[in-house]
């Protein structure tokens, strides 16, 4: 696989497409390391690292709002195996006038865009989430 990052945003934008409870994808410590932070952010539920037969699963539960709508409504891959994109600390670009959330890889980890400008740490910009 060439692109975790943009196979996790896809795995989850299309179970919430089919109303799932919840989406599996190869683990790997990025994927649950912004997993993680999409559940802070409450754009997904619990997640819970499993061991199958064929290797390590990253269970992900999907969150949706009262009325059944999915609570992620969009997602944007910025930074792209090919295209590599950087931005400074103060340089890390706001979603929907804060409404929503770019996730950021940093020295001091994955943070959102929040995190890493009050951290003063830049990075490269991995998605937008809203």
């Amino acid at each position: 696989m060439t692109d975790p990052v943009g196979d996790l945003i896809n795995r989850l934008k299309n179970a919430q497409a089919v109303g799932h409870e919840r989406a599996a994808l190869p683990y790997s410590r990025l994927k649950e390391a912004i997993a993680q932070k999409l559940s802070e952010r409450g754009y997904v539920g619990a997640v819970a690292k499993k061991t199958k037969k064929r290797g390590d699963v990253l269970e992900i539960e999907l969150a949706y709002r009262d009325d059944g709508t999915p609570r992620i409504r969009g997602a944007e891959r910025l930074s792209r195996p090919g295209r590599r994109l950087y931005r400074g600390a103060g340089e890390v670009p706001r979603v929907k006038q804060g409404l929503g959330a770019t996730v950021v890889s940093t020295p001091k980890g994955i943070l959102t865009d929040r995190e890493a400008r009050r951290e003063g740490a830049g990075g490269e910009l991995l998605f937008s989430i809203w």
